[in-house]
């Protein structure tokens, strides 16, 4: 694989407050809570950190807000060694914040404020169109303007950039403007919601995904958390299997997924190979707590990907 492939995510960038519960309170019902971590977050920057730390050169295209937690979301990025000259500080507007309930079985529930996220524009991506046209990857969420998200597909067509959809948190969306992208990646549910069909099973995802297909996407892979990923294009329809571990916290595991694909992908794996090791990279994220915090090194994947 190329060492060092360029990586450009064009989305959200969030604080995460995650409680641990034993159980969710009932409405109108206030409980005691485990454990508290507050911690850097956001699809944009999560998909922005995995494949960092998996060897990819990753820039971020984003806005922050002026209030603390856009400065040291700044920092963060520059930590980490991500490019950071396309993210802009919004004044007035408070950064994006995410608040996630995470009950004992490690599943999570998840609302999430975009507050500067919201700022970014078209005009944004035309700023960074230098940029972009450097990446050998462009990988996208859906927590920032659906008309930055189409825009920034249809000059990644026009200019031959490879392209990563990840239609979350789920919504309606026009299929025809999402035929521009590479890959798009929902989990179940949000291929419940592109789809309109039920997807609660390996058979009934191999269903919306051929649908998807048929609607005029390219190429859909479905995450399937445990279970794997499915991957479906015009020329096979294959379910690549999961790396078994026992999870921890899921919390941010979709975000490892499609990261570190991203980074397989551009530096040279096929598409079956980077799925297998997005399932492994993925899956170590779970045993750990957070999202970005629970991201894996390349040097723990590798042992790991020799090890499966």
């Amino acid at each position: 694989m190329s060492s060092e492939p360029h990586i450009v995510v064009v989305g959200s960038a969030n604080i995460d407050l995650t409680t641990f519960t034993d159980e969710f309170p009932r409405p109108g019902e206030t409980i005691f809570g485990r454990e508290f971590h507050l911690g850097f977050g956001g699809k944009g920057a999560n998909q922005a950190v995995a494949p960092r730390l998996c060897g990819a050169r990753v820039s971020m295209v984003a806005h922050v807000g002026d209030d603390l937690f856009g400065p040291a979301t700044i920092q963060n990025f520059a930590a980490r060694g991500i490019d950071t000259s396309h993210v802009q500080i919004t004044k007035g507007v408070s950064s994006g914040v995410a608040p996630i309930f995470v009950d004992s079985a490690g599943q999570n529930r998840i609302l999430v404020v975009k507050g500067a996220n919201d700022a970014l524009l078209p005009a944004d991506v035309d700023a960074a169109a230098d940029l972009l046209r450097t990446a050998d990857c462009i990988v996208m969420q859906l927590e920032i303007p659906l008309e930055t998200m189409y825009y920034t597909l249809r000059l990644a067509r026009e200019h031959g950039i490879r392209t990563i959809l990840n239609p979350a948190p789920g919504q309606m969306l026009d299929l025809e403007q999402l035929a521009n992208a590479d890959y798009v990646i929902p989990n179940e549910t949000e291929a419940e919601t592109l789809s309109g069909l039920p997807v609660t099973s390996l058979h009934e995802a191999r269903a919306c995904a051929v649908h998807l297909l048929r609607s005029g996407l390219r190429r859909v892979i479905v995450t399937l958390g445990a279970n794997g990923a499915l991957l479906a294009s015009a020329e096979t329809v294959e379910h690549i299997l999961p790396y078994r571990v026992e999870a921890v916290d899921t919390t941010g595991a979709g975000d490892a997924f499609i990261g570190s694909f991203a980074r397989f992908l551009a530096g040279g794996s096929s598409e079956t190979e980077a799925i297998q090791r997005a399932n492994v990279y993925a899956a170590l994220s779970t045993l750990g707590i957070g999202t970005q915090s629970s991201f894996v090194t390349a040097e723990r994947f590798a042992q790991a990907w020799a090890e499966r």
